[in-house]
């Protein structure tokens, strides 16, 4: 087995009501004097009235373009540098929190991330998902050291819109499967490998138990044990699978399946989650799966995401041509889908497997 490099956890994270009231007390344990806040418009509109007085520090605010892109990294760590910023802190999305892990990296300077959606596990992980300007999936960085300090505040995270809890589940819920294909066939490992697995199981077990009266409490606004436990899950646990497992814990064929449908015009407008989610049931359906399919349907139901292209907005009538870009995309060389041990997924079996889990799903409806 190849070394393996841990990032397990950001130096510093905290996950409770009113937290953000120590980010200054924070802020000057660690030394930084000159802050950069970078995040989208309605990521700020969303934690503003969370946030504490910054006037001891001197600090530069930005808005973000809406892309993890490498012409929004350059714009963004330029603007950095100007202000001779010593900590980037980024607030929002998983995109937003990308661009400032990719900030900090490029202008080596220490990262502080506060996350206002539970969809990805972007405040948790030294790695950037980096895309075109126009939104395609071109590549991941990782990075050689862990954010710095990390703080959730879940008031923010409740009042956020559901469908990002929904993606977050099901981005998240990909650790197992990913995890499992690209470990289970080791011939051993790491003590930190083993972690990982133990880590992306509870993620598959929290969301599965607790995923549904999770979405019912926030559609209540109501601040639940089950709301947090599926919130942390999100951030934190799914983070960790790929912190403690490195290569062995991050991503496999799901997350090809999502990389070749942001090739298709169509589903643009859905979450990185919701085609994660989809991506699950391909790549089983590639290993065979079926009754983890189907036993994954009825779950997919509760939550609301998606089972099929056509509750990815594409029409029945173009799935057989959108097939064929998605699985172009998705087995193109380098593509995590051909990540594990002894694995070789060809275009061909890609759009068979497509078809036969659409072929499922009518036979289920």
């Amino acid at each position: 087995m190849e070394a393996i490099q841990v990032r397990a956890t950001p130096g510093h994270y905290e996950c409770r009501k009113g937290v953000l009231r120590e980010l200054p007390r924070l802020l000057k344990l660690g030394r930084f004097k000159k802050v950069f806040v970078l995040s989208g418009q309605r990521s700020w509109e969303a934690a503003q009235e969370y946030f504490p007085d910054l006037s001891d520090f001197h600090t530069a605010y930005s808005t973000y373009s809406g892309e993890c892109s490498e012409t929004e990294i350059a714009r963004q760590a330029e603007l950095a540098s100007i202000h001779e910023a010593d900590l980037i802190l980024g607030v929002g999305g998983g995109k937003v929190l990308d661009v400032a892990k990719a900030v900090g990296d490029e202008i080596n300077i220490d990262v502080a991330l506060v996350p206002t959606l539970a969809s990805t596990c972007a405040a948790t992980t030294p790695l950037s998902v980096k895309y075109t300007d126009e939104g395609e999936f071109i590549t991941y960085t990782i990075f050689p050291r862990s954010t710095y300090l990390v703080l959730v505040e879940p008031e923010i995270l409740l009042r956020a819109p559901i469908a990002y809890l929904r993606a977050g589940i099901g981005d998240t819920l990909a650790k197992w499967y990913e995890a499992r294909a690209l470990i289970e066939g080791l011939p051993s490992m790491h003590v930190s490998v083993q972690l990982a697995y133990e880590v992306a199981k509870s993620c598959r077990d929290v969301l599965v138990k607790d995923g549904d009266q999770a979405v019912q409490d926030q559609q209540k606004g109501h601040l639940s044990d089950s709301f947090i436990r599926v919130v942390e899950t999100n951030l934190l646990s799914g983070g960790m699978v790929g912190g403690l497992g490195d290569g062995y814990g991050r991503i496999a064929g799901a997350h090809s399946i999502h990389n070749g449908l942001t090739h298709v015009a169509q589903t643009h407008s859905f979450l990185h989650g919701e085609k994660v989610a989809y991506g699950i049931l391909v790549q089983l359906v590639l290993e065979g799966e079926w009754e983890e399919v189907r036993g994954l349907f009825s779950f997919y139901e509760q939550i609301g995401l998606p089972l099929s292209l056509e509750s990815l907005g594409i029409q029945s009538a173009s799935v057989e041509g959108v097939g064929d870009v998605i699985a172009e995309f998705a087995t193109k060389e380098g593509e995590s889908i051909h990540f594990p041990a002894e694995s070789a997924v060809s275009k061909t079996d890609v759009i068979e497997a497509i078809r036969g889990l659409e072929a499922l799903q009518l036979t289920l409806t």
